[in-house]
């Protein structure tokens, strides 16, 4: 196989292993996915308790049922700018993967919008362009048919 042909087959893969259901929110008025398998659960917005030292992208954390939880502002991890909250903004609960096992963390999202099953032919390779924040956080970009 040639090196064009290799590295088309590589990226088909990697596009056909991001299909599936994706839980779709709303951040600075782009939308975004996160694969529903990660979502633990979906919260309104309570009080976050502040831990020092963290960086400004880290609200603090929340007692979610006895279990401590820290929360992430998106807008901020993004380098978007900061937004009043809203009663449209809630808390995704994610279970993420780390260097030591799986940890839960909160992430502050501007809206939740619905549950997508995205099909790898709406799939395209991430652009480096065209978004407002670091594509170093992003899978794909997907093309909805409306």
């Amino acid at each position: 196989m040639g090196q064009e042909a290799e590295v088309m087959a590589q990226a088909i893969g990697r596009i056909s292993e991001k299909e599936g259901k994706y839980l779709t929110f709303t951040l600075a008025n782009e939308d975004y996915g996160i694969g529903i398998l990660k979502i633990k659960e979906i919260i309104g917005m309570m009080a976050i308790t502040k831990v020092p030292r963290c960086p400004d992208f880290v609200k603090g954390v929340i007692n979610l049922r006895g279990k401590v939880i820290p929360v992430m502002d998106l807008r901020m991890r993004f380098g978007v700018d900061a937004a009043e909250f809203t009663e449209r903004t809630c808390i995704v609960v994610v279970e993420v993967d780390s260097g030591s096992g799986t940890i839960v963390v909160g992430l502050i999202v501007d809206s939740v919008s619905e549950v997508l099953n995205i099909k790898s032919e709406d799939i395209e390779e991430t652009p480096g362009f065209g978004t407002k924040v670091n594509t170093d956080y992003i899978l794909a970009r997907v093309y909805r048919h409306l």
